[in-house]
């Protein structure tokens, strides 16, 4: 069979990452539920085959694995909510302590330009009716974004039940979808993906709790009020790569203010959130996750906000998982191991336009710039 032209292939995989995006938008309320539960059943596998060790019958199995999940959300669940309920407890200090920085920041305003106190009550006044129209929008549709999330949270352990009950009959479809000389191939993508998707959704969890604590505990010995809620908050909005980390640091700035009449707690909320990042960053989470796989800050941002706009904060969430798994099927690909170089991190030392060795694809250039790079090679599990 004559081979298409270069043209013709790459204008086929423009298109299919356009049908791909299309399907995903329209189709994300089916979609991300079950991307979502892929994961989860992933991470409750050896969980799993521990009860199966113990001679449980395999739906009991897969339903103590679930319970145990679940067990554990609902702990983070209240938490979270008690947190929330001091925050509401206190909501005469908040109006004063707000009604306070209002007024030092007038006369901040009246001092520094020609807008009178009067002037700028009818602006706040202005801008308040224009936000409560928009926060009455917010609330018309308030009532469908709880069903949808309620929905999401309900079908998970559905799916992650069938995911796991279906495993080998999923896998044997998986194999039959490639020729029989590519499943050394597939069996390796798929090891390398459990792998790389246990490690980092375990890793998460795991950052959750060290973030939750470690900085919880610094903002309390400072004496910073609502500590352990700016903490928690913090460590899950940290789970979006770069937005949710300054996302965090303002809703960590807005409550200090609410709860202290001065200033220099914003600072320290500030200083704290900054050293716990450099501790998380640098230290603690390279070895959680490991470098089995790493993906160039500029995929990490683009993927992060192309999987909002199409799937919303679930998109987000999961924009670094899925990535890392397009990456590990990239690089097993002849046909797609560009985009595998495109979202990786293996960064060559020469520029390619002056050392055309740089230019292969071949298996010995990807190592040698992988080891360059500081990427540990993947260990291969014992089974799928």
């Amino acid at each position: 069979m004559k081979e298409l032209p270069i043209t013709v292939k790459r204008s086929i995989e423009l298109v299919g990452l356009v049908m791909l995006a299309y399907v995903i938008a329209i189709g994300k309320d089916i979609i991300m539920p079950i991307v979502m539960a892929f994961f989860i059943s992933i991470v409750l596998l050896p969980l799993y085959q521990f009860f199966k060790r113990r001679k449980l019958p395999e739906a009991l199995a897969i339903f103590l694995s679930i319970l145990i999940l679940i067990v554990i959300f609902a702990l983070i669940g209240w938490f979270f909510s008690s947190q929330v309920t001091n925050l509401l407890a206190d909501f005469p200090t908040i109006r004063r302590n707000v009604t306070i920085h209002l007024n030092s920041l007038s006369g901040w305003i009246d001092s520094i330009s020609h807008f009178s106190t009067d002037e700028q009550i009818k602006f706040i006044d202005e801008q308040s009716n224009k936000l409560l129209n928009y926060a009455t929008g917010l609330l018309t549709n308030a009532a469908n974004s709880v069903s949808a999330v309620l929905l999401f949270v309900g079908l998970l352990p559905i799916y992650v039940y069938l995911l796991l009950f279906y495993k080998n009959l999923l896998l044997r479809f998986v194999f039959m979808w490639f020729p029989e000389e590519n499943h050394a191939k597939v069996k390796e993508a798929m090891l390398e993906t459990k792998v790389i998707i246990k490690s980092y959704l375990i890793g998460l969890l795991i950052q959750v709790t060290y973030m939750t604590v470690l900085l919880g505990t610094i903002l309390l010995i400072i004496g910073i009020k609502h500590a352990l809620l700016i903490a928690v908050i913090f460590a899950f909005l940290n789970l979006i790569p770069y937005i949710g980390a300054l996302i965090g640091n303002l809703i960590g700035v807005l409550l200090t203010l609410t709860s202290s009449d001065q200033l220099w707690p914003i600072f320290a909320v500030l200083g704290t959130i900054a050293f716990v990042q450099f501790l998380d960053n640098n230290i603690l989470m390279p070895r959680i996750v490991g470098s089995k796989v790493k993906i160039n800050a500029l995929g990490t941002i683009v993927g992060v906000f192309v999987g909002g706009s199409l799937a919303g904060i679930s998109g987000m969430f999961l924009s670094l998982p899925i990535i890392a798994v397009l990456k590990i099927t990239f690089d097993r690909s002849n046909v797609l191991r560009h985009w595998g170089v495109l979202l990786g991190d293996e960064i060559p030392k020469e520029n390619p336009i002056t050392h055309p060795e740089v230019r292969s694809d071949s298996e010995e250039v990807r190592n040698k710039l992988e080891k360059d790079n500081g990427i540990e090679p993947t260990k291969k599990g014992k089974d799928v």
